[in-house]
């Protein structure tokens, strides 16, 4: 109960705060865009890792050596909880936007930070949208912005396994050539969707696999980029799971 409040009050309070600074870093972006850039990147990294805190979130990171420096890269990873993106944001290198479902970009104040920093509403009912939705995001790689993706397309409530990778959002890497970096994120749903409504203290391990560049693969491992990525990070995720386990 007091995480759950706590985590609450946090956000209220940020959700009024954030109105005048939301507006101060609109107008510095007309300015210096990319100086407004990066403090909007500080401000939501930190306010997720206070989200965190309060949560009683202990992350373990694994393998953050993997995530090549200088480039953008498309971070691929399983979705089991709200709390993936609380958790892997603020380890994030640089400007990333996050492939999100289009009901998340309506919640007033949280939908403005999420376009300010270049987040993409996701709609999967309409296929011309989506694929609007993906060429942007190739058009945010090829600019020097990273891209989010969970490609099973919704959480995951198996415990062990994830669900089937949706092939077309790998395109955004084989299109532009970047890295795919593999995620796996073991224990979130630990602190809200297991205990619904209450948030509860848990372990957390974000493990980062070796990039793949989807030039150097066969052709037959192109064909089934989704699947192939997808055997990676349940093995990550397995493993990890293991680990938390004994």
């Amino acid at each position: 109960m007091i995480r759950l409040i706590l985590t609450l009050l946090f956000l209220l309070l940020f959700f009024i705060i954030s109105i005048p600074v939301f507006l101060v870093e609109f107008i510095v972006s007309k300015i210096n865009k990319q100086a407004a850039d990066m403090s909007s990147l500080k401000i939501v990294q930190a306010a997720f890792k206070c989200v965190a805190f309060f949560s009683g979130v202990r992350l373990t990171v694994i393998g953050e050596e993997n995530i090549p420096t200088g480039e953008s890269v498309l971070y691929v990873g399983n979705h089991r909880s709200f709390f993936d993106i609380v958790v892997t944001y603020p380890i994030c290198k640089g400007l990333t936007g996050y492939i999100a479902k289009e009901g998340v970009f309506k919640v007033p104040i949280l939908g403005s930070w999420m376009k300010r920093l270049y987040c993409l509403a996701l709609n999967r009912e309409n296929t011309r949208e989506a694929l609007k939705t993906i060429l942007k995001a190739i058009e945010y790689i090829k600019s020097g912005i990273s891209v989010c993706i969970f490609p099973e397309g919704t959480r995951s409530h198996d415990p062990e396994k994830l669900l089937p990778f949706k092939e077309g959002s790998l395109k955004i890497a084989e299109k532009t050539g970047c890295a795919i970096v593999p995620i796996a994120i073991c224990g979130t749903d630990d602190i809200f969707e297991n205990h619904f409504p209450w948030v509860r203290s848990a372990d957390v391990i974000v493990e980062y696999g070796e990039p793949i560049y989807p030039k150097q693969l066969d052709a037959n491992t192109k064909k089934v980029l989704g699947a192939y990525t997808q055997e990676i990070i349940q093995e990550m995720y397995t493993n990890n799971r293991k680990k938390m386990n004994r």
